[in-house]
């Protein structure tokens, strides 16, 4: 039976602390082994998957929705294969599509399983954009952010049992529905909004203050229609400055790319 030791020798109150510790910064220690990030993502994932299935809304991995998934793919890969990840042969990475028009969002749980809504797609003007996002959520699981704010929101306990199976399945549901709604620090979001840009430098192909893009349209979008990812992604202000900062000094914010693709794939959904 795998069991984490730290959880076994440390009294609940190290734990509580040393958990809290573990979300103040980013990338510091987590409580969880890369293992374990891996299996909890993959329980969390069936279960995003059923749920949404069950309403209808996730675009299978399909004959139908082949080329969808070809163009969203191919988006994917190429900030995967940045050389920037420190987790890219280990974690499954995996991104699927959830359709609903009317929410601009994505999340990814720990191990780098990606949800996309259509809506936020749509939202977007170019490939760069979607990048940039795709980077930033990227960021969040190789940086293993995701893991050390489920560790503070639910608790380690709880979070072991869903990995060794001996928690009910409600409270995986209830674990999976609060993914999409994870609020991460300041430090956490311009940690992922940083390395967004180092990603997609890496790519040699886009712009890669893209993320920067999407905020700068939202903000001026503004009132009752503000994009849902910004609820779970709150803009402090500085952030789009930042994100512009750091791809003038990579040096590669000004890229043109290719939108057929994009325009393409916004056509299919």
């Amino acid at each position: 039976m795998r069991r984490s030791f730290l959880t076994l020798l440390l009294p609940l109150a190290g734990v509580a602390a040393l958990t809290t510790a573990a979300v103040n910064k980013p990338a510091q220690f987590s409580l969880f082994s890369i293992q374990q990030d891996i299996e909890l993502g993959a329980r969390v994932a069936r279960q995003t998957d059923s749920t949404y299935r069950a309403k209808g809304q996730l675009l299978e991995r399909n004959s139908r929705n082949a080329r969808a998934y070809q163009l969203l793919d191919g988006v994917v890969k190429r900030v995967l294969d940045n050389g920037n990840l420190k987790y890219r042969t280990q974690f499954p990475w995996s991104v699927k599509i959830i359709k609903d028009d009317a929410v601009q969002n994505a999340f990814a749980t720990p191990g780098g399983y990606i949800y996309v809504y259509s809506g936020l797609i749509k939202f977007l003007d170019n490939e760069s954009e979607l990048a940039g996002i795709l980077g930033h959520e990227i960021a969040h699981a190789d940086r293993r952010h995701s893991t050390q704010m489920l560790q503070k929101q639910y608790g380690t306990s709880l979070l072991l049992g869903i990995v060794l199976g001996n928690r009910s399945n409600s409270q995986l549901v209830q674990l999976a529905a609060g993914v999409g709604q994870l609020k991460f620090s300041r430090d956490y979001e311009l940690d992922a909004d940083k390395y967004s840009t180092i990603y997609l430098n890496g790519t040699r192909y886009y712009d890669c203050d893209g993320a920067a893009g999407f905020f700068i349209k939202a903000e001026k979008q503004g009132g009752g229609g503000t994009p849902e990812f910004l609820s779970t992604h709150p803009n402090p202000g500085s952030r789009i400055t930042n994100i512009q900062k750091s791809a003038q000094a990579l040096g590669c914010a000004s890229r043109t790319v290719s939108n057929t693709n994009f325009a393409e794939l916004k056509r299919l959904l």
